[in-house]
């Protein structure tokens, strides 16, 4: 990489989320499409980990959960959130926050199929977030769906689904020299459309 990359365009913010996109995934060596899941209670309690995004357009970007976790409880009370993207390789990170809103049932049931089995089944046995006795207790409840479904399909647990985040604002930045790094902030406005400005660093 330079050390004076290309300066941040003031220009769709989705497509120019694309293009970052498709760069980390070429140069991070696992899961370019880790990003940080900031959610909070109802009272502002905040919380943050690390999800994976399985989708992304003009509508949004989506991750999958179990929504009886523990952020699948904070989206229900406060839907407002936020997401980070650092791509170590590049020296860039993109902040976007906004609402979440829950994907329909059959786009849950799409992207369910779409993974393994061994992933299925995993999502079906597990009470996400709730206290475990051991390990082992776990891997038997995987074992025993397995031997009770007799090779049929796993099916989607209800409360297993997505939720895609409609951006309000996508923050851009780019490591810079001398720690004089650019950032280009987007606004979406009423009327849907977007404003751009850089901020200070």
């Amino acid at each position: 990489m330079t050390d004076q990359p290309d300066a941040i365009p003031d220009t769709d913010p989705f497509a120019l989320f694309a293009g970052w996109f498709a760069e980390a995934h070429t140069t991070e060596p696992n899961d370019p499409n880790a990003m940080a899941l900031a959610t909070a209670t109802s009272d502002g309690q905040p919380s943050v980990r690390m999800v994976l995004l399985k989708g992304h357009d003009a509508d949004g970007f989506v991750f999958y959960t179990n929504a009886h976790s523990r952020k699948g409880g904070e989206i229900g009370a406060n839907p407002c959130a936020a997401l980070l993207f650092h791509w170590k390789s590049l020296r860039r990170q993109i902040r976007i926050e906004g609402v979440l809103e829950e994907v329909s049932p059959a786009e849950a049931d799409a992207y369910f199929a779409s993974r393994s089995r061994a992933s299925q089944l995993g999502s079906a046995a597990s009470d996400q977030s709730r206290p475990l006795a051991d390990r082992q207790t776990y891997m038997d409840r995987v074992e025993t769906l397995e031997q009770s479904l007799n090779g049929a399909p796993v099916p989607r647990p209800p409360h297993w689904t997505g939720f895609r985040l409609a951006p309000a604002t996508i923050e851009f930045w780019q490591d810079r020299a001398a720690r004089l790094h650019e950032r280009r902030q987007f606004t979406r406005l009423a009327d849907g459309h977007w404003t751009s400005s850089l901020l200070y660093p």
